[in-house]
């Protein structure tokens, strides 16, 4: 659906006038239904001086909508999703974490099972014969305490959860705060913070999947893309890493100058990959912000940034894809792609990735920034 910035201002008196509450600036909250237990869920919307908005939700703190201008002024939603609840409530493959909030560790952890202190824990091997993003009922199923606020950077929602200990197998009890501002910039930012009463593993990240020329609107194959990493981990053949780093020099996996996304994806046509599911190793480790990606569709003028503190970015685009979403358009194969920032994946059986262990006392913190341009 294409709005232009003038409309959103109409859009937005009309919300204000009706069924909207005006929670503080550039932020509305609205009633967005019930979950399949009766509780409610509400759709939080963050507005922009430039017009540009984004749309999230307290059930999985879930990025819904991200609307943002083409070289015309066009806006389009750039991310896919659903119009209801209920369909974020299905499982994959029906909802194939559409926006979501992915935890308590994002990516996987093989066969289900890692050591801590000693200890041997065991989760759902919900993507046989692994761990997958959580495992069956993962954060993204789970509601969220939102609270909009004006931030010096721009409207906000801090969404809030507490993952009790032995959820989903994890342990401790893990109290996990996901934060999404909207500047001026045409950023989004999401910051995480967590912190444990018992030492545990975390790794969260988001699972937006992104069209450039806007949700189902084709596929994207003919987007260029950059990738800020010389190295990626191999994996086996249930994308399991083998635990080494190798160059991405001489591969399909080169994205360090861009390249169409669809130039050599027939390299992976086969499971399991049907496409691109790799984890690269971005170039800067060091924890501070900086570029990891930088995507761009011709047609439409659109370029993202992506801006981490994470070590990895998991880029995936959308092979297993089937589904209908916002109005009823279908979504195939490589409707999207994810660039998903995060730790590796598997880290805590390979002492050689980086740490995602968190014990009583430290703090986990990340943020990504995606930032949309025109050309």
């Amino acid at each position: 659906m294409k709005k232009t910035l003038r409309s959103i201002f109409f859009i937005g008196l009309i919300c204000i006038l009706g069924v909207s509450t005006v929670m503080a600036g550039n932020i509305e909250k609205d009633f967005w239904g019930f979950t399949s237990d009766g509780m409610p869920v509400y759709l939080y919307t963050l507005i922009n001086d430039n017009g540009v908005f984004i749309q999230v939700t307290d059930y999985g703190a879930t990025l819904v909508s991200l609307y943002v201008p083409d070289r015309e002024g066009n806006l389009d939603d750039v991310v896919l999703g659903f119009d209801s609840v209920a369909d974020y409530e299905k499982p994959d493959p029906q909802n194939p974490h559409f926006g979501a909030t992915i935890g308590r560790y994002g990516n996987r952890i093989a066969k289900g099972q890692f050591i801590l202190e000693g200890r041997t824990y065991s989760l759902a091997q919900n993507n046989y014969p692994n761990h997958l993003h959580g495992g069956v009922k993962g954060i993204e199923k789970q509601l969220f305490k939102g609270v909009a606020m004006n931030t010096p950077d721009g409207p906000a929602v801090r969404f809030k959860y507490m993952s009790h200990d032995g959820e989903e197998g994890y342990p401790g009890n893990l109290s996990i705060s996901v934060t999404y501002t909207l500047t001026d910039e045409n950023e989004v930012k999401i910051s995480y913070l967590a912190t444990t009463d018992k030492t545990t593993i975390v790794n969260l990240t988001n699972h937006s999947y992104f069209n450039l020329s806007g949700e189902g609107l084709g596929d994207i194959l003919d987007h260029n893309l950059m990738i800020v990493a010389d190295n990626y981990t191999p994996v086996d053949d249930t994308l399991i890493p083998l635990g080494k780093i190798s160059p991405v020099a001489g591969t399909p996996l080169d994205f360090v100058t861009p390249h169409k996304i669809g130039e050599r994806i027939s390299a992976f046509s086969e499971p399991p990959f049907k496409g691109y599911d790799h984890n690269f190793v971005l170039n800067n480790q060091t924890g501070e912000l900086a570029l990891a990606a930088r995507v761009e569709d011709e047609k439409s003028g659109r370029i993202m940034e992506v801006y981490t503190t994470e070590p990895g970015i998991q880029f995936y685009t959308g092979n297993w894809v089937d589904t209908y979403g916002k109005e009823g358009k279908y979504y195939g194969q490589y409707s999207g792609f994810c660039l998903e920032t995060q730790h590796y994946p598997d880290s805590p059986n390979h002492s050689n990735f980086p740490s995602t262990t968190l014990k009583p006392g430290e703090i986990y913190q990340t943020l990504t920034i995606y930032k949309f341009l025109v050309k």
